[in-house]
């Protein structure tokens, strides 16, 4: 097949951004041009690569397999660029990392001294949920991925590189704090704010309380830790989140951390990514600084 390399360019834009007007802004050329250029590369393969429907595009099955491909050829090459960036005594390049929210307490700071010290390297952080984070790692969009549940499904390179503590709060104001120690028995009368389902945290907390065969009487179940630390100040029930959430002041939000046996629950941060990914050299170096400076 006589596909050019800016083609597939092309096509894995289309894929990332769901859109050919956008794909063409991404590549630099008029949307007509990109077009074109995608009706060629589909007549060369011989099947459609995508379908609009209600004005939106749906790749077909060839053309997210070309897309995976293409990702594959791009990573490849760019993974070659950097090579001979540091032949050439250059650190630059891209990195991609993908983590789930609850680690935005530290990553940005540890990025932050990877940035110093490598100026030339421009950098994609994804900050999203447990399930947006293993749906990139899945269509293995970056370079790496940091979480505290990685998928037990599929082969991984897998390194424990931080603790994560779980630990319980509750309001300021609440009673409990007034004891120096608590039985998880001695929550039981408490409502429970929660993260949701599917989260690192949530399945660490439910597999505590599975274990010691504690059912917490459930108010709420929130997205962000963000929510869960202002409904637990304001008086709407107790939360188990990561202690990086209250980045080392509990008080300034209002909450406190409390003393209950058995915990915290013990978690961990890890750096993932899928294996037999080759990591860039960027990436290999990130991962490095990542490991080092935890």
């Amino acid at each position: 097949m006589n596909i050019s390399f800016r083609q597939l360019r092309l096509v894995l834009a289309l894929a990332e951004t769901g859109s050919v007007s956008a794909a063409a802004r991404v590549m630099h050329v008029t949307q007509p041009t990109a077009s074109m250029q995608l009706k060629d590369v589909a007549d060369t393969i011989g099947l459609p690569l995508y379908e609009v429907v209600a004005r939106k595009v749906y790749l077909t099955e060839t053309g997210a397999e070309l897309a995976r491909t293409a990702r594959a050829i791009a990573g490849e090459w760019d993974s070659f660029e950097q090579r001979v960036d540091a032949l050439k005594g250059y650190t630059r390049g891209k990195l991609r990392v993908a983590l789930v929210s609850t680690a935005k307490y530290f990553v940005p700071r540890l990025l932050g001294s990877f940035c110093q010290r490598y100026p030339q390297i421009d950098v994609s952080l994804e900050v999203l949920n447990r399930d947006g984070v293993v749906a990139r790692l899945r269509n293995n969009l970056d370079d790496m991925y940091v979480m505290s549940t990685p998928p037990m499904d599929m082969d991984l390179v897998d390194e424990v590189f931080m603790a994560n503590p779980l630990v319980p709060i509750c309001a300021s104001a609440n009673p409990l704090t007034r004891k120096k120690s608590l039985s998880l028995a001695d929550l039981a009368g408490q409502r429970f704010i929660l993260r949701e389902q599917g989260s690192g945290t949530r399945m660490a907390v439910d597999n505590c309380f599975k274990k010691l065969k504690f059912r917490p009487d459930l108010r709420l179940e929130l997205g962000s830790n963000e929510a869960i630390k202002e409904s637990v100040a304001a008086g709407l029930g107790i939360s188990v989140i990561s202690r990086h959430a209250l980045q080392g002041n509990a008080r300034a939000h209002g909450v406190a951390v409390l003393n209950v046996a058995g915990f915290p629950i013990d978690s961990h941060w890890h750096i993932v990514h899928p294996k037999g990914k080759k990591l860039s050299p960027i990436a290999s170096i990130f991962k490095a600084h990542l490991l080092a400076s935890a």
